[in-house]
This record gives structure tokens, C-alpha cells and sequence, in this order.
């Protein structure tokens, strides 16, 4: 396993989180907590929840683990999120101090931790004005509740306007962010990715693998059967799936998929795990597993490192198309002038 720096802080995690929503709805306790050893076993200390996956179940798996392996549990960084509803009450969601302050002491209580290591805020929240969420969590980390924090899902304009006003009240800085990202969807790379550099930000990519797509197991024009989530159930998703299937784009970008693991004699989902680890800004990649053939599988990839040939195909392939200024090609040479240090 390869390690990093979290971000801007001093705190080192594994190039790959287990993701575990699927605790507690996909995968039960017992399956769950074989995912963990083995991640934990190949080296990876970076493990992220929510306190959504499962309504609060994901945590509360997490959490046994965690008190059954004291040994282990001392080196795990945990993150999870706070900001989706937990209750059917008006104030048992988003970012205001009331609902962070309740979520918190939840989520702590669940994982049974006396602080989590990266407390994420799980979406931008119109509503609460961002003093109010960035004023909480600088309580939280002077309280010793939390050590660091970060946003998931946030646009460019949100993440430095979260970073500015911190650095205005002389509030702790945030360190993560988790954004879609994936070879099939780029679109973080034209403001979100230069504003995380910028504030020297680690990305956390979620669904590296595009739901399923960058493995390699849907065929074009067949519907999905059989063991994936779309093929046990049909109406989840049939509508993104489709919409997806019929874009020559897609099947582009698995074709140079398939080109490059098959000349390297690996499986496309580990293709796809290293291109995306080795992008500008990312701190590590979260894998999600059902059970252990494909946590196994996705671990392939700790190992694989792509040629810059290789990289330059995959990225040429996936090229995000967006052509209207400030985002077509004159954004894209400005982009890398800003990467390179050029002018």
C-alpha cells in the first residue's frame, strides 16, 4: 500500500479508503468486517462512512469492528459525513450548528470513538450561511470532537468560499473534499480541482469505477442482468443506465480501457483505479465492495502504475466536452499553464 498526507495536514492515509456504504445494506456485519480485516491487512488505514449508509448502520458496523480490534483501531483514520436527514423533523438535517452538533455526537456514539479523525459535510447547504457550519466545526476540533474537516459534493465557488471565510475568522482549515470522479465523469476538473489545488485540498474521488461502468461488465445495448446492483434490480437507475449506454463516448472510454489492461494483463477496474490515483489533487480513492472477490480486485491496482503513454491515452480518450468558453480548448491550455507554472 502507498500512503499520502491528508490533505495539507500532517496526518498520512492509505492511496485507497474503503468506502462502506454498502455495510449494512449490500454487505452484512459478518461479510463487512472480513472487508475491513482484509483492507486493513493489505495495509490501508483510511476507512470512510456516513451516517446516511444504512441510517446509521454503516457506523454502527464500523464500530464493532473498531472494539473488537483495539490493536488495529489505533492506526484506522476514520472519516464520516454529516448534512442528510436523520429524522422527519425540519431541523434533522443540514448544516446549521443545531443538526451538525446532534449528527456528531451520533455519529461519535455509533463508531464508539472519542473523536473522528475528518468530520465531512456531506453537501453545500444554501440555507445555512457558511459562518455558521465553519464556526461549529472550529468548536468541534478545539473540542477535541473532531481532528480534521472537509466537504463532499461541493462546486468550485463553494470550496474557496468555505476556504476564504476560515482563513478570515482564523478558524482550522478544511483538508478534503469528495466529488464524484472517474474516467467517465470529469467535469470537477475545470473549477473544482484548480480551487482544491489551490487551497491545497485532497480530492477523495468517489465511484472511481462509474457505478459499475469502468470494469467492464456491461456490454453496449444489453440490458444488465445477474449479479451487478441494475441486474437484481431493474428499476434502480435504468434511466442513467440508458442514457450512458447511448452515448459513443462511454464505450470510447472503455475501449481504451480494455486496450490498456489488457495489454498490461490486468482487469479494467484496476486500469481505472490508477489512472484516477494518479490525477493532480487526489489523496486517495475510495473503493466500494459488495464482498471480498471485489475488494480483492480493486486492491489490484495499489501495485499499478501507467505509463505516461498509457495515462496520456486513457485521459485522451475521456477528454470532458465542454467546448464553450472559458472551458473549451483556450480553458484547457489555460488549466495546464496553471498546472505546469507556466503563463
Amino acid at each position: 500500500m502507498h500512503y499520502r498526507t491528508l490533505g495539507a495536514s500532517g496526518t498520512v492515509v492509505s492511496a485507497h479508503t474503503l468506502g462502506t456504504m454498502t455495510f449494512g445494506a449490500e454487505a452484512d456485519e459478518p461479510t463487512s468486517h472480513a472487508i475491513l480485516d482484509a483492507f486493513v491487512a493489505a495495509g490501508g488505514n483510511f476507512v470512510d462512512t456516513a451516517d446516511v449508509y444504512s441510517r446509521g448502520g454503516s457506523e454502527t458496523i464500523i464500530g464493532h469492528w473498531l472494539a473488537a480490534h483495539p490493536t488495529e483501531a489505533k492506526d484506522i483514520v476514520i472519516a464520516t459525513k454529516g448534512r442528510f436527514p436523520m429524522g422527519d423533523g425540519v431541523n434533522d438535517l443540514g448544516l446549521s450548528r443545531r443538526h451538525l452538533g446532534r449528527a456528531l455526537d451520533a455519529s461519535l456514539t455509533r463508531l464508539g470513538v472519542e473523536q473522528i479523525d475528518v468530520y465531512q459535510m456531506h453537501a453545500w447547504d444554501a440555507h445555512t450561511p457558511v459562518e455558521e457550519t465553519l464556526g461549529f466545526l472550529a468548536e468541534a476540533v478545539a473540542a477535541g470532537k473532531i481532528a480534521y474537516y472537509g466537504f463532499s459534493n461541493y462546486l468550485g465557488w463553494q470550496l474557496t468560499k468555505a476556504v476564504h471565510v476560515a482563513k478570515a475568522h482564523g478558524w482550522p482549515a478544511p483538508v478534503t473534499l469528495q466529488p464524484q470522479y472517474n474516467l467517465l465523469v470529469r467535469g470537477i476538473e475545470h473549477e473544482v480541482v484548480p480551487a482544491a489545488l489551490d487551497a491545497g485540498i485532497g480530492l477523495l474521488p468517489w465511484s472511481p469505477l462509474a457505478g459499475g461502468w469502468l470494469s467492464g461488465k456491461y456490454r453496449r445495448d444489453v440490458d444488465p442482468t445477474g449479479a451487478t446492483r441494475l441486474g437484481e434490480n431493474p428499476k434502480r437507475g435504468m434511466e442513467a443506465w440508458q442514457a450512458r449506454n447511448a452515448d459513443d463516448r462511454t464505450w470510447s472510454v472503455l475501449d481504451a480501457v480494455g486496450r490498456v489492461a489488457e495489454a498490461r494483463g490486468v482487469s479494467m477496474s484496476q486500469v481505472a483505479l490508477a489512472w484516477l490515483g494518479a490525477q493532480p489533487a487526489v489523496t486517495s480513492v475510495i473503493l466500494g465492495a459488495r464482498n471480498l472477490e471485489q475488494l480483492a480486485d480493486n486492491l489490484g491496482a495499489v501495485e499499478l502504475e501507467l505509463s505516461p503513454d498509457e495515462l496520456a491515452e486513457l485521459s485522451g480518450a475521456s477528454s470532458p466536452r465542454v467546448d464553450a468558453y472559458p472551458y473549451g480548448a483556450a480553458g484547457a491550455a489555460q488549466r495546464s499553464r496553471s498546472l505546469t507554472g507556466g503563463r
